[in-house]
């Protein structure tokens, strides 16, 4: 890749040779458009599954996977756009928003790299990388800001329309995903309950967790457990529980920041909460 950031192509070719397997730094967006081609991807333990492509597939494939298109009859004419963008820029957009992560975290979670669009899918997605190698070969006033908004609602797109097919389709799935994961945290509530732990425990992409909880429940996965542990707080202080030995048993590292928290949820310190509220201390 000769950016540091990303590039998009179009090409169209005869007499294509079909390359060795081989794998990338970056991340690869490949949609197909015409031709007569399979591809073969290798799982992370060098597995490979081949897919016969048809008009309108999506490919994506994460740094490291081995892959190559093997050209069944290499005489037809063979059309696609390429997309290839860098690690440290998905990392950008992951700080703007996880919405943009959802492809990303099925290929590296799951290994779920080709998807098939509709015939108005495709062409919904194949007019966002028409207008992106529209702006990336002009010169106009403007350029540089509106490339970036092209990238975004080109990324956007393709994962909005995978991201309502398979919630179509596995609803059910993810809703009991995410009652386990509920489960787990209100089981575990005194423990480390960062990202990465629940992730790890589920075997799932952090990215897939930030945005199950962000998309059913409308707050951060860090959000609902701080909201879980001010409730056990609260009850245990209400409850004849010392405020101390309260907020250290929960998870809270100070004083200060389990203070801020608790008035920012009740609007009063944990003192007047828990003289106000509680019912088995002895006045």
């Amino acid at each position: 890749m000769v950016s540091s950031d990303f590039e998009v192509y179009y090409y169209s070719d005869k007499n294509f040779t079909t390359l060795k397997p081989h794998a990338h730094d970056y991340y690869e967006c490949y949609l197909f458009i015409e031709g007569d081609v399979t591809m073969e991807i290798f799982n992370p333990e060098g597995t490979p599954s081949r897919y016969k492509m048809s008009p309108g597939d999506l490919m994506l494939v994460p740094p490291g996977i081995m892959h190559h298109a093997l050209m069944n009859n290499p005489e037809a004419n063979y059309r696609r756009f390429l997309f290839w963008i860098s690690k440290s820029c998905c990392n950008r957009l992951m700080q703007e928003s996880v919405d943009y992560m959802y492809l990303i975290q099925k290929a590296e979670a799951f290994h779920k790299y080709i998807y098939h669009m509709t015939p108005a899918q495709f062409h919904m997605i194949e007019s966002k990388f028409l207008r992106l190698l529209e702006e990336v070969s002009s010169e106009r006033y403007g350029s540089s800001a509106f490339i970036h908004l092209c990238l975004c609602d080109l990324i956007l797109t393709i994962n909005r329309i995978v991201y309502d097919e398979e919630n179509m389709k596995s609803s059910s799935d993810e809703l009991t995903l995410f009652q386990n994961i509920i489960s787990y945290i209100e089981g575990n509530i005194e423990e480390s309950l960062t990202l990465d732990d629940i992730a790890g425990k589920f075997f799932i992409s952090k990215y897939y967790v930030a945005h199950l909880f962000k998309d059913t429940l409308g707050v951060s996965l860090h959000q609902y457990i701080i909201k879980k542990r001010l409730d056990e707080c609260r009850n245990a202080i209400t409850g004849g529980a010392s405020i101390t030995g309260t907020y250290e048993k929960f998870g809270f590292r100070d004083y200060s920041s389990f203070f801020k928290a608790f008035k920012k949820e009740y609007g009063m310190s944990p003192k007047e909460y828990q003289s106000l509220y509680s019912h088995n201390l002895i006045p």
